[in-house]
């Protein structure tokens, strides 16, 4: 929990009742917590509505209670929920509108890495971006949860797969997810080498999940009608991008943020995230977990992610 904003270190591990299960939703016995950059940014700079505040997105575990009117789990059911706090801990409540069901076989950790990852790489590419068979990706952070979600489902999509992370150590694991052509940002100029590996046309889809100064780059990559997907800030401030960036070669710029889809699209966007929850548990995509921590680690684990050390998801267990 946090009674403040700040650093890994204000994270504390305390006892604190369990909470209870209104009408519409499902308290669960936590097996497995995801941690998202949205966790990151809540701790770090949301003001917590209430303290102690439980940040956290994403949890996986087993129904231990049903609150009235849901009819669609059970006491006992396997489930991924979703929240906006109170995934950090070891019980926790969530809608059931915003809870799926976790296939026979599949664990509950990397169940619990699909909804924020998958869905939204899945929005970015497809519903914003409209990525077809033939066309180039390059995908921001691949070494990140967004980022190899989005390296799998550009592949398997028939795209030809770009990549930018720190180090060639990284890229060379990511060729094993789909990359094609990998870019380390810190080495290379990001641009002038998406031109080269596309004969000087461009990538026809970008998703950026850094923005900042990457977001404006990222307009000059763009092939003629190209899509530029802005899903994250990593972070950083804002980005000035000028309109007329995007006349010249008649380029998009699009918005994503998964949250407010689920909000305004719920049988659409519910429906997708239980297919992509179904196509892990069949092999067809892959949860990579980095590193595993205890609920009581929980300012380390954090600390982990913030110095840009993992490769794929860092998760904790009660």
């Amino acid at each position: 929990m946090i009674h403040e904003n700040g650093p890994p270190e204000v994270l504390r591990y305390e006892d604190i009742p369990d909470p209870d299960c209104p009408e519409g939703c499902l308290l669960v016995d936590v097996e497995a917590i995801s941690i998202e950059g949205g966790d990151l940014l809540a701790r770090a700079g949301s003001p917590p509505p209430s303290v102690p505040h439980v940040v956290g997105y994403l949890a996986a575990g087993r129904v231990a209670e049903v609150g009235a009117g849901v009819e669609q789990f059970a006491v006992g059911d396997r489930v991924v929920t979703m929240n906006q706090a109170g995934s950090h801990a070891s019980v926790r409540v969530a809608p059931a509108i915003s809870a799926w069901r976790i296939p026979d076989g599949l664990d509950a950790a990397p169940a619990a890495c699909v909804p924020v990852a998958f869905g939204t790489a899945q929005e970015c590419l497809f519903t914003a971006a409209n990525l077809a068979s033939g066309q180039t990706a390059l995908i921001h952070a691949g070494a990140g949860g967004v980022g190899m979600a989005a390296i799998q489902l550009a592949k398997q999509a028939g795209a030809t797969v770009l990549s930018t992370a720190s180090s060639d150590q990284k890229l060379e694991r990511l060729q094993e997810f789909g990359v094609d052509h990998g870019i380390n940002y810190a080495t290379e100029n990001f641009v002038e080498r998406t031109r080269e590996l596309t004969d000087g046309r461009g990538a026809d889809v970008i998703l950026d999940s850094i923005g900042g100064q990457n977001l404006v780059d990222s307009v000059a990559a763009l092939a003629y009608r190209g899509t530029l997907v802005s899903v994250g800030v990593a972070g950083r401030s804002g980005s000035g991008i000028e309109a007329r960036d995007l006349w010249m070669k008649n380029n998009a710029l699009r918005g994503v943020f998964l949250g407010g889809a689920l909000m305004n699209e719920y049988p659409r966007i519910s429906a997708m995230i239980a297919e992509l929850i179904e196509r892990v548990a069949r092999g067809e995509l892959r949860v990579h977990i980095d590193r595993a921590f205890e609920l009581a680690q929980a300012a380390d684990a954090h600390a982990y992610i913030e110095s840009r050390q993992a490769f794929g998801r860092v998760v904790m267990s009660p």
